[in-house]
């Protein structure tokens, strides 16, 4: 990170960014091209949950590149000056990368499906129709490795 006064180190903090930031920015690269996909998610014991349909393109660039990039902010403010070029933003973020794959196991696909809906306020144990449990992927990705950056007076 070029600028080290703006990163973010701190495990606590680290983690509040990944439980509070409601969108979270898959990064594929697939034959050199890169794709982002944004998505709801969940994130617990240093692994993220996504839910998705069995098959598309998400499904599709997994099967060829398991190595994802991944990106979530928490922006509080955009701060403005009289100068156009003096403007700022009051944020965190955090980029990671890890491997995602597809959760397999029913007990862990409905314990990844709770940490989905817990971060959303759906409450951590619930009740999944059969039919939607058959219609729907649960992702985990295993973080590797966090970057966190913060710009901004934050208490």
């Amino acid at each position: 990170m070029r600028r080290l006064e703006k990163e973010i180190t701190d495990p606590i903090l680290l983690k509040e960014i990944l439980n509070k930031s409601q969108v979270c920015r898959l990064g594929f690269a697939i034959d050199n091209v890169p794709h982002i996909v944004p998505v709801n998610f969940g994130y617990k014991n240093n692994r993220i949950f996504i839910h998705s349909a069995t098959a598309g393109k998400k499904i599709d660039m997994i099967g060829q590149n398991d190595f994802v990039c991944f990106e979530m902010e928490l922006c509080d403010e955009v701060i403005k000056a009289k100068k156009a070029c003096n403007w700022t933003t009051k944020y965190r973020s955090i980029i990671g990368l890890g491997k995602i794959s597809i959760v397999k196991d029913k007990e862990r696909k409905i314990a990844g499906m709770d940490v989905i809906m817990s971060k959303y306020g759906g409450g951590d144990h619930n009740e999944y129709d059969e039919k939607v449990l058959k219609k729907t992927v649960v992702l985990e990705i295993a973080i590797d490795k966090l970057t966190g950056k913060q710009s901004g007076h934050w208490e």
